[in-house]
């Protein structure tokens, strides 16, 4: 099946906007859960397995992760292409939207304040060491903790 129309927005909603998939990514990137089970477990939202399977499937399909070849009775592995990878932005400004206009705690908060206060160019570092982790690109030097252990400092909402 084909896209409803030619619209580059449309186009994005067709992959990334059902109930699922942003939540799939945030638990990939922040989480670094990359296995099916650490997902369907990991999920504070409790995602049931087989809208688990079929979204994995899609978001592969849609080239946002690739899946690792496993032998029988091994775990295949999900990574993040670099399209992927590209979503973080997109995850960050759709929870600086949950931050002005929903209400929640301010654990499951405080990792989208930080990520706001920290700005744009910390969000850059954190899509340089998701291609480290997930594309095996050379790793930056940081002066510290690199941002995902300075997003570990803060907590995990």
């Amino acid at each position: 099946m084909g896209p409803r129309s030619e619209c580059p927005i449309n186009a994005a909603v067709e992959i990334l906007g059902d109930r699922w998939s942003l939540l799939l990514l945030r638990d990939i990137i922040f989480g670094d859960r990359r296995y099916f089970r650490a997902l369907l477990t990991g999920s504070i939202e409790g995602i049931a397995s087989n809208i688990l399977a079929d979204r994995l499937v899609r978001l592969v399909d849609a080239g946002i992760l690739t899946r690792g070849t496993a032998a029988r009775g091994q775990r295949a592995r999900y990574s993040l292409t670099e399209a992927g990878i590209q979503t973080l932005p997109i995850i960050c400004a759709v929870g600086n939207w949950g931050l002005d206009w929903r209400p929640g705690t301010d654990d499951l908060r405080a990792r989208q304040q930080f990520i706001r206060d920290a700005g744009f160019a910390f969000l850059e570092e954190l899509m340089d060491e998701l291609r480290v982790r997930h594309l095996d690109a050379a790793p930056k030097s940081y002066d510290g903790p690199g941002p995902f252990e300075r997003l570990d400092a803060v907590g995990s909402g």
